[in-house]
């Protein structure tokens, strides 16, 4: 069916997204508005089976070795607990962080463990960084002298690390997954090829770890690639955690949502490029 014409706001404009998770409902959303939209999945979820992390975190949990659990993605959230599904101690771990305080970085891990029959003490606000969980923790729970577990993602938070641990806790990290290139790297390379011609308009990003495989997977041409990100297209970032990275390369982001979700990216884009006609 043809995009009624009241939502061709992106009409002519080439947007390339790293997606993987929720590839089709971004692709959706962009050409909704009449996007040309070119589709480069830049990672892939591998979940980690056999963990030592998750290992140690349990044993401590028995020990009362753990005095409080902070839950940075719904997905990490998820992945932790189903890690203990085979060797049947599920039950077990959701009996036991019954009776710690549970820590929510954002919305995500809060709906995660409601499902689960938990509920988070906790609750840092929006944009749902470091900085507004550090200054949460000030204002509601000291983590001096405290044992923390901190459910990783994948791209390890050094400044929640460091904040915690200056602060005066202890801090056991636990990654439930790693990030991979995906198996199939053909999108990939064909969004890159588009990149480097100059046959796209906006770059988006979603995550921090896009930036990383990006990066990474241009090899040699990197040095192009990251020339062409600062000056020849508009970045758009989902929130302040891909933003930073981004910064971090010296990229400028010039799109970023009032709210990190794809409906409010997705508006941000659309807003930007009405604003410049």
């Amino acid at each position: 069916m043809e995009t009624p014409a009241v939502a061709r706001e992106l009409a002519g404009c080439r947007v390339l997204t790293f997606e993987s998770r929720r590839e089709q409902e971004f692709r959706n959303l962009l050409e909704r508005h009449g996007a040309t939209v070119v589709s480069a999945p830049a990672l892939r979820e591998i979940p980690l089976r056999d963990n030592p992390a998750s290992r140690e975190f349990l044993t401590r949990l028995r020990a009362g070795e753990i005095d409080a659990l902070i839950c940075l993605t719904g997905v990490g959230t998820q992945a932790l607990v189903e890690s203990f599904e085979t060797g049947g101690q599920k039950q077990e771990v959701l009996d036991l962080l019954r009776e710690i305080p549970l820590i929510a970085r954002g919305p995500k891990p809060v709906a995660t463990l409601r499902k689960l029959g938990l509920e988070a003490k906790i609750r840092a606000p929006e944009p749902n960084t470091w900085r507004e969980l550090l200054d949460t923790l000030d204002e509601q729970w000291p983590v001096g002298n405290k044992r923390l577990a901190i459910q990783e993602y994948g791209r390890p938070s050094r400044e929640l690390n460091e904040g915690l641990q200056a602060r005066g806790a202890s801090i056991l990290p636990v990654p439930v997954y790693r990030w991979a290139l995906p198996e199939d790297t053909a999108p990939l390379a064909a969004g890159l090829r588009l990149l480097l011609a100059g046959e796209i308009d906006i770059v988006v990003f979603t995550t921090a770890v896009q930036l990383d495989h990006l990066l990474q997977f241009a090899g040699e041409k990197r040095g192009g690639l990251l020339e062409i990100l600062r000056q020849n297209v508009d970045i758009a970032s989902i929130g302040p955690t891909a933003t930073a990275a981004l910064e971090e390369s010296r990229i400028s982001v010039g799109i970023t949502p009032i709210h990190p979700k794809l409906g409010y990216l997705t508006r941000a884009i659309v807003d930007h490029v009405t604003d410049r006609q």
